[in-house]
């Protein structure tokens, strides 16, 4: 049986993540807790409202209320990134060679290694950044669709329309996918090669947390009281397909989901605080944590894939041991 290691915060959890192997939990007042030989705590920004995983520096990248970019590392180490005076800064990501991106209402900016800064300018505000696995482009969620842009390069950014606000947005693994999370019940995909939409439709809820399986086969999303795994291992996608349902609960929606780093399974976290993980190939269920206090509201596998932080809306986070 799994063995949970507690920690009660106050607050919301927006990011549970393992930086060099340590557990931290980032909430929304700013403070980055974490589980070093004892609880330790570091301060961000004055009120966060975005944090990202850069898993390729080993960092946590957050924005807030307070107009500043930071990036967080193991053992507390806190450095400011960016600034944008007094505007709040309400989405952040990290891209390749070191670079970030971040928004503030109609702007994204991209901020490269070397600390020279691109501006994007846009007619809606921008609301989810990502960048693509591939080359240095980025893309950002906005009213109506999508904008890709090549922020090392000049040339026109790429369109690509759909109606409806586009709340949070990220690229396949391969990068031959776009997919964007939707203030309806939906997500919405395009096949970058020819532009093709996707329509991923029928949820209960807003999906809020999406994940992406080793090698990107599958995309695991919330928003039902099942977690929704769409197929991407055809060249179409998940068109004509439909998902796996995994840990499906009567009584309870699936609020966070974090796939495990090398197998076809996927972390469940649900609205009271339930932490299950599933096998894709025969939906095989294992209890991770019973409920708790408050949504999950982010989790984390660690490298060698016996750990999982998790945190959630009410700040009851820790650290569940699968290998006990």
């Amino acid at each position: 049986m799994p063995t949970v290691a507690p920690l009660d915060l106050d607050g919301h959890c927006l990011a549970a993540v393992f930086l060099d192997n340590v557990p931290h939990f980032a909430l929304a007042d700013g403070a980055v807790h974490r589980l070093d030989n004892g609880h330790k705590t570091a301060q961000a920004n004055d009120g966060l409202l975005a944090a990202f995983h850069d898993a390729a520096n080993d960092r946590l990248i957050t924005s807030g209320e307070d107009g500043k970019v930071f990036s967080v590392t193991a053992g507390g180490n806190v450095g400011e990134l960016a600034s944008a005076g007094k505007k709040w800064i309400t989405s952040v990501a990290a891209g390749p060679q070191g670079a970030i991106a971040y928004a503030t209402g109609k702007t994204a900016f991209v901020r490269f290694a070397d600390g020279k800064t691109r501006e994007f300018a846009h007619p809606r505000s921008v609301e989810g950044l990502a960048f693509s696995p591939k080359g240095m482009r980025f893309g950002v969620a906005r009213y109506n669709g999508a904008t890709l842009h090549f922020p090392a390069a000049e040339g026109k950014p790429v369109e690509l329309e759909w109606a409806g606000a586009h709340t949070g947005i990220t690229f396949s693994p391969d990068g031959a996918f776009l997919v964007t999370t939707m203030q309806e019940n939906a997500l919405h995909g395009w096949k970058l090669a020819d532009g093709k939409h996707m329509r991923m439709t029928g949820y209960p809820g807003k999906v809020k947390s999406l994940s992406w399986s080793v090698k990107g086969k599958w995309l695991a999303s919330s928003g039902a009281p099942a977690a929704i795994v769409w197929p991407f291992s055809g060249k179409d996608g998940p068109m004509g397909k439909a998902p796996l349902e995994l840990g499906t609960r009567g009584n309870a929606m699936v609020t966070s989901v974090a796939c495990h780093p090398s197998q076809d399974v996927v972390a469940v976290g649900y609205d009271d605080g339930m932490v299950m993980a599933v096998r894709f190939a025969d939906a095989r269920e294992v209890l991770l944590r019973r409920p708790g206090k408050g949504a999950i509201t982010s989790m984390m596998w660690d490298k060698e894939e016996r750990r999982v932080a998790f945190g959630s809306a009410a700040g009851d986070c820790g650290v569940i041991d699968i290998s006990a």
